[in-house]
């Protein structure tokens, strides 16, 4: 790698890891606050929520360690895949989780109680939550890291959850469709389990289909020209 390359990708690096401090810090306050909210309410859904956003710290925190240990190239392929398990390990577990709470909650028909408080953490999550997501992509193409890739869909994922939060507190109260907040979250529970899966055999990286890890690994550190190079 030349000087240049590595200068950039120092960059990219330090970014990366101002993500995923940004990254947790919001999901240990959005945990600490939904949890806190859901149990004064007596709302499973917004203590689901708040439980999901501590399984994010989880995936941040191995997000960090394998930014830290970037350095190294001739562990950068085994360190990639030992965060993909992890992020993978929480999406299956974030899975499972919400499968269990949404069909209890479709069994025993519990609605979603009024929280004013839920409401507003939905929102802001909502706000916040796709900016990450994109900004994380981006350092994950920058990186050629699947791990980056798929914590940032763990974010996206957070996003969706958050709107699902938001329409079945909203609906519930003022209409009492107190079914819909369950019911949104199984539909996605397949696909919060593929990504889980793919994550634990290492196909986060859409960017490198069909490539082992070392090339991409490589690709990442090729500088990125606006224009194909001429022959």
């Amino acid at each position: 790698m030349t000087e240049a390359v590595l200068a950039d990708r120092s960059v990219i690096i330090q970014r990366g890891r101002r993500l995923e401090y940004l990254t947790i810090a919001w999901n240990v306050v959005e945990g600490l606050v939904g949890v806190a909210a859901g149990l004064a309410a007596g709302s499973i859904s917004l203590v689901g929520f708040g439980i999901d956003s501590f399984i994010e710290v989880a995936s941040a925190a191995a997000l960090l360690w394998r930014i830290s240990v970037d350095a190294d190239e001739h562990s950068r392929e085994r360190n990639e895949k030992r965060a993909l398990r992890i992020v993978g390990i929480c999406f299956l577990a974030l899975g499972v989780y919400i499968a269990y709470e949404s069909a209890a909650d479709l069994w025993w028909k519990r609605a979603p109680e009024h929280s004013f408080p839920g409401i507003v953490l939905a929102l802001v999550a909502l706000l916040v939550m796709p900016l990450l997501t994109r900004a994380k992509s981006a350092v994950g193409r920058a990186l050629g890291s699947g791990a980056m890739r798929a914590d940032a869909k763990q974010s996206a994922f957070c996003a969706y959850l958050s709107a699902i939060l938001l329409a079945g507190l909203l609906l519930n109260a003022l209409l009492g469709w107190w079914w819909t907040d369950p019911l949104a979250a199984l539909i996605m529970v397949p696909i919060i389990a593929r990504e889980g899966i793919e994550a634990l055999r290492g196909k986060a990286c859409d960017d490198c289909a069909g490539l082992t890890d070392s090339e991409c690994g490589a690709r990442a550190d090729l500088p990125r020209t606006s224009t194909p190079p001429r022959a």
